[in-house]
């Protein structure tokens, strides 16, 4: 799983029929400091995420999975909001 801020919403006039009332967002990668890392790519939302939320998301074939008794045409998916982080230095 990856980290990802989320950017903003996608509205469709017209899309896949298996993405019927299926939330699209904008979802900015990011590392492990939260810096943007790569492009801004566009993810399922299977958890009721909002705009600006640090969430947590998963790629490939996981992503079809992100959204509970649907198949989805997806390669990204939001499947966590993060509540909290706790990084502890490791002492470099």
């Amino acid at each position: 799983m990856k980290l990802a801020r989320i950017d903003g919403k996608i509205y469709c006039s017209a899309s896949d029929e298996k993405l019927k009332g299926v939330k699209l967002y904008i979802i900015q990668p990011l590392d492990d400091n939260l810096s943007p890392m790569g492009k801004r790519i566009i993810a399922v939302d299977g958890v009721g995420a909002q705009e600006g939320q640090i969430v947590f998301w998963v790629s490939a074939r996981e992503a079809t999975l992100a959204i509970p008794d649907m198949e989805i045409p997806a390669d990204a998916g939001i499947v966590g909001i993060v509540d909290s982080i706790n990084q502890q230095d490791d002492g470099e």
